[in-house]
């Protein structure tokens, strides 16, 4: 859908995009005339297309103009011309685009400063138009709030009663163009939010503010941990634990080992780990002997966080103390 030469939109002539003019267009049609003042003088003549996608001109009644380029139609003006003037200089240009559109919801911005639409509606479709097109036109997605942003990763197409989704972050971010398709009439794209915690990670234990954290501002160990209030009194920092690819490795992670006294009194940024979308950070109370006990012991409880994010916010993030192990 991303490489199309034609569609109810637009047709593809000598590789330049034309607009396929049809019903409710409005029409500018201009024509010059002989004048002995002026030598030529220029009429200009408003149409619009009915919904037959007919015209009538000066020159000729029931003139088909659905379906045809402002090119095209200004050809058979010209032929029709012919017939009452010499050499006839006819323009066509399409002054209102009404008949092809498309609609954008989600989450759009609306810019009280911008002149005319923006946010979310119905846009008007005037040629070859990709969705990114559209989403800039209409103001860009939401962005820079603590949430409500829009994801651009899973922007959804509906076409002819058929979902697509779209990744958008790839031709923005990546110069990947394959998925920044190119609209039809009577598509709607919707831009959904952006979940709190698209990308996150998890610190539990001897912390004095348990629960979920942006991976963008917990992206190593330290940051994790001050975000998170610091240590509690009776934290094990010599043994903190990272709980890695718990769900992809199902119910086998990689456990990482850092300790943090080593990093904040000998200045061993080694141990300053970096983090990644999922890692769940422990901070005991007492030194791990045991890994495969550990895992077992906090099985269910992972089980419950990395598979049903959303309920673990609504059900814990009130209670600090829910899974202080």
């Amino acid at each position: 859908m991303g490489q199309v030469a034609e569609n109810a939109v637009f047709t593809e002539k000598a590789g330049f995009p034309e607009y396929k003019v049809g019903p409710l267009d409005v029409l500018s049609i201009t024509y010059w005339t002989p004048s002995r003042e002026e030598g030529f003088k220029q009429n200009v003549y408003t149409t619009t297309v009915r919904p037959d996608g007919r015209i009538s001109f000066i020159f000729g009644d029931d003139i088909t103009a659905g379906g045809q380029t402002t090119r095209e139609i200004d050809d058979i003006l010209t032929e029709l011309a012919r017939k009452y003037m010499r050499d006839p200089r006819i323009e066509v240009i399409v002054k209102e685009f009404k008949s092809k559109s498309a609609l954008l919801s989600g989450q759009i911005n609306v810019n009280t400063l911008m002149q005319g639409q923006n946010g979310p509606g119905k846009y008007p479709l005037f040629g070859k138009t990709r969705v990114l097109d559209l989403i800039s036109t209409a103001g860009g997605i939401i962005s820079g709030k603590v949430d409500g942003n829009g994801d651009l990763r899973r922007v959804e197409l509906v076409r002819k009663g058929k979902r697509y989704t779209l990744n958008l972050y790839n031709a923005m971010f990546r110069g990947d163009l394959s998925e920044n398709v190119v609209l039809d009439d009577g598509d709607v794209v919707t831009v959904p939010e952006l979940p709190i915690y698209a990308e996150r990670v998890y610190i539990f234990g001897q912390v004095n503010q348990q629960g979920v954290r942006r991976l963008r501002e917990a992206h190593d160990l330290l940051n994790a941990i001050a975000i998170s209030g610091g240590t509690t009194p009776t934290a094990v920092k010599t043994d903190v634990k990272i709980i890695r690819e718990y769900v992809e490795r199902k119910g086998q992670p990689v456990i990482l080992s850092a300790n943090l006294d080593e990093i904040l009194y000998q200045g061993d940024l080694s141990q300053n780990i970096g983090l990644k979308d999922g890692d769940v950070i422990y901070v005991p109370r007492r030194v791990i002997g045991d890994i495969n006990e550990f895992i077992a012991n906090i099985t269910p409880s992972l089980d419950f966080l990395l598979t049903r994010p959303a309920q673990f916010r609504t059900n814990y993030m009130l209670d600090q103390n829910a899974l202080r192990w």
